[in-house]
């Protein structure tokens, strides 16, 4: 028989109704449809059903709904004979059950089974189930899942059994959709980072398992893991918990003594949890025994979390830390770090104890644009004590250590959308010294400005010419500046010392075009300060100097000035025809002359007599203040700028290319004075030393070559002073070098690729040390966990390269050298000569070995050196790194687990830094 609509055929099976005294109950006919390479679905469907008494009727309906899934539905039909008052009896299932299979799928309607065989799927309520082999008892309400054998004997399609949101693939499962209950063998499911396998699972509920003989591991293979906890008992809560009995660790399948009696792992489907972080034992010759990194994380929200660790010696020292991140999706992230150590030198009594308390405050802040397009808000502080990094109990960041700035800044900034447009910022700056200990700090700066105004320009909004041109400007700069030390950081008498000011400027300006083929441009500034502290300067007596007394109250000052400027651009092209290598060279020429002029602002200044015997000098009680004093002396200066670019055209090497190919030959080469129109040539010299400064690429712009020089073209005294006699009318040279540099940058990696074009190591670079490893890595004890090489993204965990060896195994290499020349007083040496290379490779696949170094050949010896190995071991990881030479020698050896999950699995010891 052929269905009309589908096209399959089938055959049409009528069962006899058994006659009861109560009622007829009939089997409907089952349409089957199978096919060789076919897949198939049918529904079993829970209906009640009724027939006339003394009627037999078949009532096979196909249900087409459905393209090409021919369904059967069981139909109730009624009469009018009354109802029996027996109930009638209740349909097997509960539910529709889809199924299909690739090679069969029968029915035996005696024993209630459906038989399913390869690549059989089944799907009834919330459960999905795959396997090989599927057999269903559907008056038992049971299913039997199985894997089968293929043509070589081996078991493949192992079950995949899924009920919400827990999946298992064991070898093979019995389940009950009644009472939910299953028992499952070999069972392999994923828990979060955790695998577990059991040889026996019982499922008693949708929320509790019992494992028989389980393991769990955070290898990717849990059939062949490189290691593994071992335990004979389990309660297993998806998603919450696993409990245990004796749990045994092994490692390569050798059982280690490592045991717990029982054992408690979480397993919560939030991103993280809270819980005690375990520390790491070490020792000191200076300070003792230690743990470290012993702490607590708090999981507070989906928003942001708290990490506090300690660390604690025996000889007193001790160490508190207080880690936070935060992020609000779409607005805003950020993290916070405070840091505090108690640090103890020897023991008391003895003459070389000492005794300090060094922190640092370390916050970054980001807002994302999306929030509010107007406005911004970001933060990167990076402050504390000056020798906090050099001193540290739980650092060793050596770039930190030869930084010697600390920096940070937090700054806020809105835009008004008015007419004119103003923009204002606020922001806190803060810059110290961890030499001399000075700490810089502006606390805060306000800066507004409103948007240009064009007072000349028509309806039409053009603005050519010079008087359409004309624009004004209104600038507001307010400082509340403060310079201080390390000892004296946020006590009474730093606050007391700050200085105020505000700096108001109206720029007047326009350009134009002269002659066509020049552009010039004019202004005139006005400029008023405001100032809250000034001073007054006598000679006192009593202690026999000059002595400034600080006046509070309001002061101000005005000054105005003047300024222009014409420049061009000339292009020359040198060629030297197209059958040459070098086609063409192009020269592009950018000079400029700039004039300036600033009156003398005699007025703001006074007299004081400079010693016992009256002499008297002038200076302006403006002097102290942020934005500095008028000047007493008109500026009267002519500017000369030329900048120079070369670029070639040659013949490229690929012969397929048509056009030839441009390359750089200089980047920049700019030469840059000025001369004083109002020189005497004695307090002043007219011509200023010329700068050159330049730059280009080389080796297919893989390094960068940068150089400067200043030359003199006055000679010099004695004593090393400029005198008005030009270098050669005294005998030398037309110019004398008074200073060059030149520094070269290579970095290159197997990929052919810049490293810088890598992420940069922000961790150490947020400490205070360098974006590159030229300085060896930033090892930060608190978390051992993180590679000390540069990863690419997905790199973590992933075998990119299966061999034992490839022709083609990652490397990349850093290049630097410094090369500086000084005789601004006929000394004639180089005072600074110095390389430092960095190099890291993959020499096999699993092993990782790294390199930073150097060469100082003025003061003829190494630099810092640092070596790094690293090997993955799939679950785990291992390094080692060692600092051979100077003051930062040391060295560490970590193994550990990969998992956060279990971090606190590892082993951590090196040796402390003698500081």
């Amino acid at each position: 028989m052929t269905c009309q609509k589908t096209g399959h055929n089938f055959t049409k099976i009528a069962f006899k109704p058994l006659h009861t005294n109560l009622f007829n109950i009939v089997l409907l006919s089952i349409f089957l449809s199978l096919g060789s390479g076919k897949l198939y679905s049918q529904d079993i469907t829970k209906k009640k059903t009724a027939i006339s008494a003394n009627k037999q009727a078949d009532t096979t309906n196909l249900d087409t709904s459905k393209k090409n899934t021919p369904t059967i539905i069981l139909k109730k039909e009624t009469d009018s004979i009354k109802k029996d008052s027996v109930k009638p009896q209740k349909a097997f299932l509960d539910g529709k059950v889809r199924y299909k299979a690739d090679q069969y799928a029968k029915i035996d309607q005696k024993k209630k089974l459906i038989t399913l065989y390869d690549k059989a799927e089944l799907y009834y309520q919330d459960v999905e189930l795959k396997s090989g082999i599927i057999v269903m008892d559907y008056e038992k309400n049971e299913v039997y899942a199985g894997r089968i054998k293929d043509s070589t004997g081996a078991y493949t399609q192992y079950p995949n059994f899924k009920q919400g949101a827990n999946v298992v693939e064991p070898d093979s499962i019995r389940f009950n959709f009644k009472t939910k209950k299953a028992l499952i063998w070999n069972s392999r499911s994923d828990q979060g980072e955790f695998k577990i396998k059991a040889t026996i699972t019982k499922k008693e509920n949708d929320s509790v398992y019992f494992l028989k003989g389980a393991r769990f591991t955070t290898s990717k293979d849990v059939d062949n893991p490189e290691y593994y906890f071992q335990t004979n008992k389990v309660k297993f809560i998806p998603g919450k918990k696993v409990v245990t009995g004796l749990t045994n660790m092994v490692i390569a399948n050798v059982p280690t003594p490592i045991a717990l009696p029982f054992a408690f792992f979480p397993m919560s489907k939030e991103t993280s949890i809270s819980g005690l972080i375990l520390p790491s034992y070490n020792d000191s010759n200076t300070r003792g025994f230690s743990l470290q990194n012993l702490g607590y994380y708090f999981a507070l929200s989906d928003n942001y979390d708290l990490t506090v660790l300690g660390d604690y010696y025996t000889n007193g020292s001790y160490g508190l830390r207080f880690e936070s991140s935060y992020a609000k999706r779409y607005n805003y992230r950020g993290n916070l770090n405070v840091r505090f150590e108690n640090l103890i030198t020897s023991e008391r009594g003895y003459p070389d104890y000492l005794k300090q308390n060094i922190y640092n405050i370390q916050w970054s802040h980001s807002k994302d644009s999306k929030s509010n397009p107007n406005s911004s808000f970001s933060a990167s502080v990076n402050l504390g004590s000056s020798k906090y990094f050099k001193q540290s109990i739980n650092q060793v960041n050596i770039g930190s250590n030869l930084n010697n700035t600390l920096s940070s800044s937090i700054s806020y900034s809105k835009t008004f959308t008015s007419v004119p447009q103003v923009r204002m910022s606020l922001t806190a700056t803060h810059s110290q010294n961890t030499q001399t200990e000075e700490i810089n700090m502006t606390l805060p700066t306000l800066q507004l400005s409103v948007d240009r105004i064009y007072p000349f320009v028509g309806k039409d909004g053009v603005k050519k010419g010079f008087f359409k041109n004309i624009n004004l400007q209104y600038n507001l700069n307010g400082r509340n500046n403060i310079v201080t030390t390390d000892s004296l950081f946020f006590k009474p008498q730093m606050f007391r010392d700050a200085k105020v000011g505000f700096q108001h400027s109206i720029p007047l300006s326009t350009n134009f075009k002269l002659f066509k083929y020049f552009s010039a441009s004019t202004s005139m500034n006005y400029e008023e300060i405001w100032y809250t502290k000034t001073i007054e300067r006598s000679y006192d007596v009593d202690q026999s100097k000059v002595v400034d007394k600080t006046i509070n109250g309001f002061d101000a000052f005005r000054t105005y000035s003047f300024s222009s400027s014409v420049g061009t651009t000339i292009y020359g092209t040198f060629n030297f025809g197209n059958d040459k290598k070098i086609k063409s060279i192009r020269h592009v020429m950018r000079p400029s002359v700039s004039y300036g002029y600033t009156p003398s602002f005699e007025k703001y200044y006074d007299t004081y007599a400079s010693d016992a015997s009256g002499t008297m000098k002038q200076y302006s009680r403006f002097e102290s203040g942020i934005f500095g004093a008028p000047g007493l002396n008109n500026s009267n200066t002519l500017g000369f700028d030329l900048s120079n670019t070369f670029e070639a055209k040659v013949t490229d090497k690929d012969s397929t290319k048509v056009e030839p190919k441009k390359i750089m030959l200089l980047n920049n080469l700019n030469l840059s004075t000025s001369y004083n129109l109002d020189a005497d040539g004695v307090t002043t010299l007219a011509f200023s030393p010329i700068r050159v400064s330049g730059g280009t690429t080389l080796l297919d712009n893989k390094m960068n070559v940068n150089f400067g020089a200043t030359l003199d073209p006055y000679a010099i005294d004695n004593s090393g002073n400029r005198i008005n006699v030009f270098n050669i009318d005294n005998g030398g040279s037309l110019f004398r070098m008074t200073s060059s540099n030149m520094t070269l940058n290579y970095s290159i990696s197997s990929q052919g690729k810049d490293k810088t074009d890598k992420e940069k190591n922000t961790q150490s670079q947020r400490n205070g040390g360098r974006e590159d490893d030229l300085f060896g890595t930033n090892t930060d004890l608190g978390d051992n966990r993180r590679s000390q090489f540069e990863e690419e993204e997905g790199d973590e965990g992933e075998d990119k390269i299966s061999e034992f060896f490839n022709s083609k195994l990652p490397w990349d290499m850093t290049f630097a050298y410094s090369l500086t020349y000084g005789n601004n007083n006929r000394e004639n040496k180089i005072i600074g000569n110095s390389i430092m290379i960095s190099a890291n490779a993959d020499i096999t696949p699993k092993w990782k070995a790294g390199v930073s170094t150097g060469y100082d050949f003025v003061q003829k010896g190494v630099t810092f050196t640092q070596l790094r190995f690293e090997r993955d071991l799939m679950s785990w990881r291992m390094d080692f790194n060692w600092s051979p030479f100077g003051t930062n020698a040391n060295w560490g050896f970590f193994i550990g687990i990969k998992s956060g999950v279990l971090s606190d699995i590892k082993w951590d010891k090196r040796s402390t830094i003698n500081r």
